[in-house]
């Protein structure tokens, strides 16, 4: 089975995959998981897949494993830091440096301008989905368009993001 083959299977389980990823603990998050599992569709190599529905299972599991060990892991940096630093000091501010202030400015722009580029309905669609928080089905109703236009816009600003870092990052 190619990748369209395996998009159509996600496409017609989606709902199903929904709930899987709900089950092992996803939540909130598992329209987000979704959409990466979605994207990794996308970006794999084709090639003949004997079962394709227990492959998306497979790779849903996998992408919940990810994120349990990103949190762990996160969890325990936060903790060896606090550790490390002797927790947060009296005598240091909070505050972060100029420095530091400059370059999320010039990171922020570049978002912004990023974004710009992606068009109006898309750059709104990821501000309220990414910054806000909203799920992207109450996006699409809230924006009366389909959750694959939704899934649509996200891309391309995903892109556009992705696109941007990399300038950003470049020496």
């Amino acid at each position: 089975m190619d990748s369209s083959g395996l998009e159509a299977v996600f496409l017609a389980n989606r709902d199903t995959l929904v709930r899987f990823l709900r089950s092992l603990g996803a939540g909130d998050a598992a329209e987000d998981l979704l959409h990466e599992l979605w994207m990794r569709i996308q970006s794999a190599p084709t090639g003949p897949i004997a079962s394709p529905l227990s492959y998306l299972y497979r790779m849903a599991n996998n992408l919940m494993l990810d994120r349990h060990r990103a949190v762990r892991q996160a969890e325990k940096r936060d903790r060896e830091w606090t550790e490390a630093t002797g927790g947060p000091s009296l005598d240091r501010s909070e505050e972060p440096s100029a420095e530091r202030v400059v370059i999320a400015r010039e990171q922020a722009a570049l978002a912004e301008t990023a974004l710009q580029s992606v068009g109006d309905r898309a750059a709104r669609i990821f501000r309220r989905h990414r910054i806000d928080g909203i799920e992207q089905r109450a996006v699409a109703a809230e924006f009366g368009v389909s959750l694959s236009t939704v899934e649509g816009d996200l891309r391309k600003a995903y892109r556009a993001m992705i696109e941007a870092k990399r300038r950003y990052d470049e020496p």
